[in-house]
């Protein structure tokens, strides 16, 4: 099968835009890119309207389960719902331009053979399955009153556990679920109880075991990491990346820049939240907003200076415990710390694709995979517009149109 996209500007990061280009798509893969190109009779034809074509974005953490990680709502609705959630919220998602993402916990491998099959249009996915959480940690959902709020089901390991064989075996038993990737709460965070951001979770020996054992099996681990002290005990384990750094400081970015560290600092969702706050009826939104308050005073002033420092920075959200679909807002602020238009748009393209191992996807180049959106203006002239879902005019994903 074949489409030709044409009449269009292409945008690359870090390159002069090719303007009045054709690009031929044969399967899922770019064949062709020229001003002229010989086509055979049954192609499909896009009129790109003078428009300007992308590659198709990464989001480096997200939760496409998720919706906003309320107890309350895992205590009241049937399991069911926290699977048919994830289908309005990968339209969302795809609708905002984002044609994969890298959960980072809450998906199964089910919602990965449901976008292979096609039961429904969805992001592809890198998945996680579930963090590894200490007792006591960030996201141990087990309530004061007894209580837990863990969501668990056949297939789906509980991501409790403590100390080096526990860690060693929860982290096959996340592998045998069919994660792609480790992810551990490796501090404190915002959202659950009786836990703070700036406190370190887990020991050296059991990060160390986590790292040694995916190593293994050739996967790279994740931290959730706000703490200081956490984020250097995750350098020292050999953690691939950091999820959000909150208190990352100087002597810190360089560490990760000397050990090929990257960092997703998911800006937006602390904005947000901050913004918008809480439901009325959470019983822990006090807590939460106190902690929060003080997680968006220090954020995007410390990830401003691992930027100085040349940290590989990546696209990300935590779409999930926001609502989903807000995602190339991220771009605004990694902007706003710093980055040029082009750096913004590479770390959800390009820089995310590389650190998920792939050679031949986000970029628009031949043999490259054909994951595109068609935008109604020059995001490098002004990255806002890729905010606006409205002005992403077409999605494909395969090389087969998702979004009209």
């Amino acid at each position: 099968m074949q489409t030709l996209i044409e009449n269009v500007n292409i945008v690359n990061p870090f390159e002069e835009i090719k303007t009045s280009q054709k690009v031929l798509i044969e399967d899922n893969i770019i064949k062709e890119i020229s001003s002229s190109i010989n086509t055979k009779d049954n192609v499909k034809i896009i009129d790109g309207g003078d428009n300007y074509l992308l590659s198709g974005f990464i989001d480096c953490h997200c939760h496409i389960f998720a919706k906003g990680f309320h107890k309350e709502e895992n205590m009241a609705n049937p399991l069911g719902i926290h699977f048919y959630n994830a289908v309005p919220h990968a339209s969302q998602t795809i609708n905002a331009g984002v044609t994969t993402i890298r959960d980072c916990g809450s998906a199964d491998l089910s919602f990965k053979l449901a976008q292979q099959r096609g039961l429904f249009t969805a992001p592809k996915v890198h998945l996680s399955i579930t963090p590894l959480v200490m007792t006591g940690g960030h996201f141990d959902l087990l309530l004061p009153s007894g209580f837990d709020m863990e969501i668990i089901y056949p297939g789906f390991p509980k991501g409790r556990c403590d100390g080096v064989e526990e860690v060693l075996k929860k982290t096959r038993e996340v592998k045998r679920a069919g994660a792609d990737f480790i992810k551990v709460m490796a501090s404190g965070g915002v959202l659950t109880t009786n836990t703070s951001p700036e406190f370190a979770q887990f020991n050296k020996k059991e990060l160390k075991t986590i790292v040694n054992e995916a190593a293994a099996n050739d996967m790279n681990v994740s931290a959730h990491c706000h703490s200081l002290k956490g984020m250097n005990n995750c350098i020292d384990a050999g953690f691939s990346s950091i999820e959000h750094g909150t208190f990352i400081d100087k002597k810190t970015a360089c560490r990760m820049v000397e050990n090929n560290v990257s960092l997703t600092p998911t800006l937006l969702v602390h904005q947000f939240l901050y913004k918008n706050g809480f439901p009325a009826w959470d019983s822990y939104a006090a807590e939460k907003t106190a902690k929060l308050k003080e997680v968006v005073k220090v954020h995007k002033e410390n990830i401003s200076v691992a930027y100085e420092e040349g940290v590989n920075i990546l696209m990300g959200t935590d779409s999930g415990v926001i609502p989903h679909g807000h995602n190339l807002e991220e771009l605004i602020h990694l902007t706003d710390i710093g980055m040029s238009s082009d750096e913004a748009i590479a770390s959800g393209t390009v820089k995310a694709a590389e650190f998920l191992g792939f050679n031949n996807l986000g970029l628009i180049k031949e043999n490259y995979v054909a994951d595109l959106i068609l935008v109604n203006s020059n995001p490098l002239d002004d990255v806002n517009v890729l905010s606006d879902n409205d002005n992403i005019l077409k999605v494909i994903q395969d090389g087969i149109q998702v979004k009209n």
